[in-house]
């Protein structure tokens, strides 16, 4: 699925903004046919951001069900005979669309995108009524999975993932055409030899015409550098600039259809990083060099906006990675924004791409709600969160497939992986996502009780990418205990598998400005202790080739005893101020570099 973008064929409008907006707290809404009219009461809500935190209402803040946009759109008269399509780029966590009284749209997911063809149902001039129901609802068959526990004062929603369950539109809603004979979907993959790049690329077309695919690769220049025809084929660079970590170097491949007579049909470009991505034994390699991880974990998580996107938050996070030196990240727990994965292109900063399968796991369901269950089951994780897992890999790989920054993909965060019911889950998800891409490495974020002797899944894997916390949840306020565990655990990860060790999550809660002579924990000197001791056996390991501190800044979380106002691991608040470790990382980090 292409992203929407203004070419000589095609344009594009956004749809944000405010909207109406309505909480069904009765769940009325779909019996009642709410998307006739329009929605009642006299809210709005703005698009993009998450509904939670903008009304200070608890009943719309853990609301659990579904809540209600609408908006009246006018169709430019000038797309007369063009292809119309609605676009959301993600609705938390499953969405119906109607265009004025008829439904055209359904999607399970949160986090990446979906369309609707409007093009027999709308009459360029006119308005017409965009209606869409979300539904944050988490059950055991969506992903990530929860329950909902039915109390006297109304339902509240579990769930086993350690971050506030946001929901509403969270991404930009689109008003696009394409012609009615067009480019549907660009596939490319790069290669490396010596100082020539090789760029193959597929390109899946629809309509009913015949066309001639062309297709031209340009420099950041400008500058034609190869051209080829048909919807396969390969372009050869020679003297390639390749994308590199920090030196986000992007060519452009322009897509043409070319009917009879050379007339333009469609035409659409697409950035493309020369690179490529290897694993060799407990190395990994970009274009053939060792590279070494340095950077975080991050959520989408701001105050009042919630999950939703934003520019000023996203350029303001990208500058202080460069200011600490960091040179990667990973989208815990779900594929980000595209213009984040853009962003990351363009700048040179490498991604671990993530889906949301984040709680599996009845050990952390049992300390995060209370619940005692088996995790895969008939009653709890089952086929058919399979499938929707199934279904969330592939399209995260199939929005993500052709950004340079991304290098690997991510399938779950720590999920159980101790025993053969997690084996036969995770074996075909595997198989799917080496099919839909072979050239990416796979990994799953490993759980600290999933140990070298007991796990059964990361044989699955190329890359043992490992949360652990030493020093916090084990051997709290003992570091000298956490280095020996520490290490201990690697080195045996090392006896058993010969592949590249990524620490994905590592760190301690920290309030800022709490300090004491003696570092204790919660205090920033304690913080900067944890991520120095971790450091020193990293540098120990050689088959450490990666350390993504848990996490970039502070994040909202559902209330506990173990969370004060939020998960407090971040190195920067969650307005972004820095904490004492913040110096330290960059000390580190830029001396690396």
């Amino acid at each position: 699925m292409l992203r929407p973008r203004d070419t000589p064929t095609r344009e594009c409008t956004p749809l944000n903004g405010l909207w109406r907006f309505a909480v069904d707290t009765d769940g009325v809404g779909r019996t009642d046919g709410w998307w006739r009219r329009a929605l009642p009461g006299r809210r709005e809500a703005p698009v993009p951001a998450s509904y939670n935190d903008l009304f200070p209402d608890p009943a719309v803040h853990d609301h659990v069900g579904d809540v209600w946009y609408q908006k009246v759109v006018r169709v430019p008269s000038r797309w007369e005979d063009r292809r119309i399509v609605l676009r959301f780029d993600s609705a938390t966590h499953r969405a119906v669309v109607w265009l004025d009284d008829t439904e055209v749209a359904a999607h399970e997911g949160g986090y990446t995108p979906f369309e609707a063809d409007l093009t027999d149902l709308v009459e360029p001039g006119a308005e017409h009524r965009v209606t869409v129901v979300v539904d944050n609802t988490l059950t055991w068959q969506s992903i990530p999975p929860g329950y909902v526990e039915q109390t006297p004062d109304g339902p509240r929603q579990r769930y086993f993932h350690d971050f506030f369950n946001y929901a509403g539109l969270h991404r930009s809603v689109w008003l696009y055409t394409t012609p009615r004979t067009h480019i549907d979907d660009i596939t490319v993959t790069t290669r490396l030899a010596g100082s020539t790049g090789t760029v193959d690329y597929r390109i899946h077309t629809v309509g009913d015409e015949e066309h001639e695919v062309r297709v031209v690769l340009r420099d950041a220049d400008g500058t034609e550098v190869a051209q080829a025809a048909g919807p396969t084929g390969e372009l050869t660079v020679e003297d390639v600039h390749p994308w590199r970590p920090g030196e986000g170097y992007l060519y452009q491949l322009r897509a043409e259809l070319r009917g009879v007579g050379e007339e333009l049909a469609d035409v659409y470009e697409l950035p493309v990083g020369v690179r490529t991505v290897a694993v060799e034994g407990s190395r990994f390699l970009i274009n053939g060099e060792p590279f070494y991880f340095t950077g975080f974990g991050k959520h989408e998580d701001s105050p009042v906006r919630g999950k939703g996107h934003d520019d000023a938050f996203m350029v303001h996070d990208f500058a202080l990675l460069e200011w600490l030196g960091a040179n990667s990240f990973r989208t815990s727990h779900y594929p980000y924004a595209e213009e984040v994965l853009e962003y990351a292109d363009r700048h040179g900063i490498v991604v671990i791409g993530e889906t949301a399968a984040v709680g599996l796991n009845a050990e952390l369901g049992a300390t995060l709600a209370g619940a005692v269950f088996s995790t895969f089951s008939d009653d709890t994780v089952n086929a058919a969160t399979q499938e929707v897992h199934r279904q969330a890999v592939q399209e995260m790989i199939e929005r993500d497939k052709n950004h340079p920054s991304v290098v690997i993909w991510s399938i779950a965060n720590e999920p159980e992986s101790t025993t053969a019911a997690s084996r036969s889950y995770f074996e075909p998800l595997v198989d799917h996502a080496r099919r839909l891409d072979p050239s990416r490495p796979l990994g799953f974020a490993n759980f600290m009780s999933a140990t070298p002797d007991n796990d059964v899944v990361c044989d699955l894997f190329d890359v043992l990418m490992l949360n652990r916390y030493y020093g916090w949840y084990k051997d709290l306020a003992d570091l000298a205990a956490a280095e020996r565990h520490l290490e201990a655990e690697l080195l045996a990860w090392t006896r058993k598998h010969d592949k590249p060790i990524i620490m994905t999550e590592y760190g301690a809660d920290t309030i800022i400005g709490l300090r004491t002579i003696v570092p204790t924990p919660w205090t920033e000197g304690y913080q900067a202790d944890v991520l120095a001791m971790y450091h020193r056996v990293f540098d120990r390991v050689e088959a450490v080739v990666g350390e993504q501190i848990w996490n970039f800044a502070d994040f909202a979380t559902a209330p506990g005893v173990l969370r004060v106002d939020g998960n407090k691991k971040g190195v920067f608040t969650r307005e972004r101020r820095p904490k004492t470790s913040a110096w330290q990382l960059r000390s580190r980090w830029q001396e690396q570099r």
